[in-house]
C-alpha cells in the first residue's frame, strides 16, 4: 500500500462502527474526502456527516460518489461484519481498487507511532479511553483510536501532533489485533469470546499469545494476574502483572462509600496517593490501575494522573450514569459477555450495597447466547428484579432453538420478566426502580433517553 497522504479519497464500507467512525475522522482531519456506507443512520453517522463524511444507507453500487472511482487514488476500507455479496464492496473488488480492512488501515497508520495498545475479552474500551485521557491531559501527550465515544471529548479519536504515543483498543474480533506493533501492550482478560470466528477457546488463546509476540524489543506486557494466557514476549520485553489487589500494580487503601472510590497506586518503583475515581464503580479500580501502569512507565507525572483519573467521564455506554440521586440512579452498560454482566452487576451492587437493583438485560447474537446462556442466567441471578429483551442479531441469522427464553428459565431472581425490546417503555411504567442498571451492546442504548424519564418519577 502507498502511503495515505498520497490518496486523494477514501471509502469505508461500515463506516459507523465504532472503530470504523475513529478512522473516518482520522482520514477527515488528513484532508482527505471522505465518502461511505453503512446500514443505518444513527446519531453517529450524523456527527460524522456534520464533520464532512459523505454517507450513504444503501448498498447500492450506483450511490458511490464519483471522486470515489478512481482506482488510482480512492483507498477502500472495510469491517469484517460486512457481508461478501455487499454489492458496493464487490464494485471496487472487481475494479482494482486498494481494499483493505479496517485492522490494517489502522496499523499502518499507528506504526510510525509508540502503540499503547490495550487488548481483552472485557475492559479495553474503559480502559485505553482512562489511558487516553490520562496522556492527553499531560504533558506527554497521545493520539488515541478508541472503541467507544469518551465522554471527556464526545469523540473516540483523539490527536496530538507532536506526541509520539498512540492508545489503541486492540480488538481480537477477526483477529484484528494482529496488524498492530505494539511498543505497551496491556491484556486485561482472555475470557473466551467470538468463538464464532475462533471455534473455539484454544484457538481464541492462541490468538492472545500471538498477540503478545508482536511487542516491540525496548517495550513492556502488562497482564492482568490471573489469566489464562501463555505469553510468548520477545527477548528485551519488559513484563508486568497487575489487579485490584496485588502484582507489579495494584491499589491499596481502597475505600468505597457515599458513592465515591479512593484508593491509592502502587508501581514497582513508587506510588501515588489518594486517587479518586470520576466514574466510581468497582471494576475501574482495576482498569485504572491498568491505565496507569501504562502511564508511570511512560513517564506521566504523579500529579497528571491523579487529576486525570478524577476528571475522567467514561465512554459513552461504559458504566455510564444517566440519573444520580438521593432516590434513583440508573447507569448504563455495554457489557454483553457474562464475565462482563457478572462485573457490572456487582460493581453497582457494592456501590449501593442496601438499595434494590433491578437489570435490564438485551442479549446480542444467537451464538453467543447459544454458547454462554448458562453464565448469563447465573449474573443476572444476583440482580433483585430482571427485565429480559429478545436477542439483538447484529450480523447473525436466528438459530433454533436460540431465545432469550434459554437464559430466562435459568435465572433465580425473585422478580423476573421477558418483555420484548418494543413493548419494553410501556412495561417499566408498572414498576418502582431503586437502582436501574441496563445491559448490552444491541440498541437498547436509543432507549434510555425514555426510560430515564420514567425512572425520574
Amino acid at each position: 500500500m502507498k502511503k495515505l497522504e498520497l490518496y486523494k479519497s477514501v471509502y469505508f464500507v461500515g463506516a459507523g462502527g465504532i472503530g470504523m467512525s475513529a478512522l473516518v475522522r482520522y482520514c477527515l482531519s488528513k484532508g482527505l474526502r471522505v465518502a461511505g456506507y453503512d446500514r443505518t443512520a444513527t446519531p453517529l453517522t450524523a456527527q460524522l456527516q456534520q464533520e464532512g463524511a459523505e454517507l450513504f444507507f444503501d448498498e447500492d453500487a450506483a450511490l458511490i460518489p464519483d471522486y470515489c472511482r478512481n482506482a488510482d487514488d480512492t483507498l477502500v476500507v472495510y469491517t469484517p461484519a460486512i457481508p461478501q455479496e455487499h454489492s458496493g464492496l464487490n464494485y471496487f473488488i472487481n475494479n482494482g481498487f486498494e481494499v483493505m480492512k479496517r485492522a490494517r488501515l489502522l496499523g499502518l497508520i499507528t506504526h510510525s507511532l509508540k502503540g499503547l495498545c490495550f487488548s481483552g475479552t472485557h475492559g479495553k474500551t474503559t480502559t485505553s479511553s482512562m489511558a487516553a485521557h490520562i496522556f492527553k491531559t499531560s504533558d506527554v501527550g497521545a493520539n488515541a483510536f478508541l472503541g467507544g465515544i469518551l465522554r471527556n471529548y464526545d469523540s473516540n479519536l483523539i490527536l496530538s501532533q507532536d506526541s509520539e504515543y498512540a492508545v489503541i483498543e486492540a480488538d481480537e474480533f477477526d483477529r484484528s489485533f494482529h496488524h498492530l506493533l505494539p511498543y505497551i501492550a496491556v491484556v486485561t482478560s482472555t475470557d473466551p469470546d467470538h468463538l464464532d470466528i475462533y471455534g473455539t477457546e484454544e484457538a481464541y488463546l492462541e490468538s492472545f499469545a500471538h498477540f503478545t509476540s508482536l511487542v516491540q524489543p525496548g517495550g513492556a506486557l502488562i497482564l492482568k494476574k490471573g489469566i489464562k494466557l501463555q505469553a510468548r514476549p520477545q527477548e528485551g520485553v519488559r513484563v508486568y502483572r497487575y489487579s485490584k489487589d496485588e502484582g507489579d500494580f495494584h491499589a491499596e487503601n481502597i475505600k468505597i462509600g457515599n458513592g465515591s472510590i479512593t484508593f491509592d497506586f502502587v508501581a514497582p518503583d513508587g506510588r501515588v496517593d489518594n486517587i479518586e475515581l470520576g466514574v466510581p464503580v468497582v471494576i475501574n479500580i482495576e482498569n485504572a490501575v491498568a491505565a496507569m501502569a501504562v502511564a508511570w512507565l511512560c513517564g506521566v507525572s504523579h500529579e497528571a494522573m491523579r487529576a486525570a483519573v478524577a476528571s475522567y467521564l467514561g465512554a459513552k455506554r461504559r458504566f455510564e450514569f444517566w440519573l444520580r440521586t438521593p432516590e434513583r440512579v440508573m447507569i448504563d452498560d455495554y457489557a454483553h459477555h457474562p464475565d462482563e454482566l457478572r462485573a457490572s452487576i456487582t460493581s453497582v451492587k457494592a456501590l449501593y450495597p442496601h438499595r434494590k437493583l433491578s437489570v435490564i438485560f438485551q442479549p446480542h447474537l444467537y451464538t453467543r447466547t447459544r454458547d454462554f446462556a448458562p453464565q448469563f442466567a447465573e449474573a443476572l441471578s444476583l440482580a433483585d428484579e430482571v427485565i429480559l429483551l429478545n436477542i439483538y442479531p447484529a450480523r447473525e441469522l436466528p438459530i433454533e432453538g436460540v431465545t432469550s427464553q434459554i437464559i430466562f428459565d435459568k435465572i433465580l431472581s425473585p422478580k423476573k420478566e421477558l418483555c420484548e425490546r418494543e413493548m419494553l417503555v410501556e412495561r417499566i411504567k408498572e414498576y418502582n426502580f431503586e437502582v436501574l442498571l441496563t445491559v448490552g451492546a444491541g440498541d437498547i442504548d436509543r432507549l434510555l433517553p425514555q426510560i430515564c424519564e420514567i425512572v425520574k418519577q
